[in-house]
């Protein structure tokens, strides 16, 4: 097939891909929750027929350091900013140690590492077989990422600016690692710097509504 023929293609699995993302969230995962078993196939399936590597998908070692360096100074002001908001809005008067508890912060690393895969390992890099521009890629990524957090109007700006920076990160470097690591925490500081009435407990779509804190 011609270029431009695969790159619609791409560009029609990837929105398709992003559209029932978005069903799961909305509706499926309180009607038919086994549903999500729909991600790792559809996930594998595209990896295999696009011709993917662990080197193009950012699972790999043999350049982590580099790629852990250009991380931190991404994530450095990120984390100095969400520390500031947090003692500026009274974070330092609110428990913590929740957080903390090592089920639930090895659960949330996890989730964020598959959160990777999904935004880099899949959506960045089939935007940029649709592109071939990383800035567009990246741009594009983080505003489908962003997307996917409605209604929450603390993580929806800030997922648009850390989906683009980690996806542009993933381009330069290709390791979804230390980017993962770095999403764990930023988002455990997003849940500490900000009022759980303003986010709901980080839920999205109709969770968002739904959340009453005790």
């Amino acid at each position: 097939m011609k270029s431009s023929t695969l790159r619609w293609l791409s560009l029609v699995e990837t929105l398709a891909f992003c559209a029932f993302v978005s069903w799961y969230v909305w509706q499926l995962q309180a009607s038919h929750f086994f549903s999500w078993m729909v991600f790792p196939v559809w996930m594998l399936a595209s990896f295999l027929g696009h011709g993917d590597t662990p080197k193009t998908m950012g699972w790999r070692t043999d350049n982590l350091w580099s790629s852990a360096k250009r991380s931190a100074f991404a994530f450095a002001p990120c984390i100095a900013g969400l520390c500031v908001v947090g003692i500026i809005l009274g974070a330092l008067l609110r428990p913590v140690h929740h957080l903390f508890v090592p089920r639930h912060f090895v659960g949330y690393m996890a989730f964020c590492l598959l959160q990777q895969v999904g935004l880099n390992s899949y959506l960045t890099n089939r935007l940029l077989e649709v592109t071939t521009s990383p800035a567009a890629a990246s741009l594009l990524a983080g505003t489908i990422f962003a997307a996917l957090h409605w209604p929450n109007p603390v993580l929806v700006p800030l997922t648009f600016i850390g989906g683009t920076a980690m996806a542009w990160l993933f381009v330069r470097e290709r390791n979804i690692i230390p980017l993962a690591v770095g999403q764990g925490i930023l988002g455990t500081l997003i849940w500490w710097a900000f009022p759980v009435a303003w986010h709901h407990g980080m839920r999205v779509g109709p969770g968002f509504y739904a959340f009453h804190p005790r």
